[in-house]
């Protein structure tokens, strides 16, 4: 079964997946206190995001400006 996006985001925030989408631009990280320390202290953690997009186009020159967003392209492989 293909879930549309709306869904699938709705079911993993309320199923506690995930949090709710936020700006990383205008809100910051979501983080714990003890994330932030850490960060602040130089610690190098690993935040994972997703980044919605608003077309295919969109998606294409992101995915061509940031090289990181294919590298984990064949989830087939995990």
């Amino acid at each position: 079964m293909v879930m549309a996006f709306d869904y699938w985001m709705r079911y993993g925030i309320e199923q506690g997946f995930c949090g709710p989408p936020v700006c990383e631009t205008h809100d910051g990280t979501p983080t714990s206190e003890w994330e932030a320390a850490a960060l602040q202290d130089g610690a190098e953690l690993c935040i994972h995001v997703i980044r919605p997009y608003v077309s295919l186009e969109h998606k294409a020159a992101v995915e061509e400006y940031h090289p990181p967003s294919t590298w984990r392209d064949d989830w087939s492989n995990q």
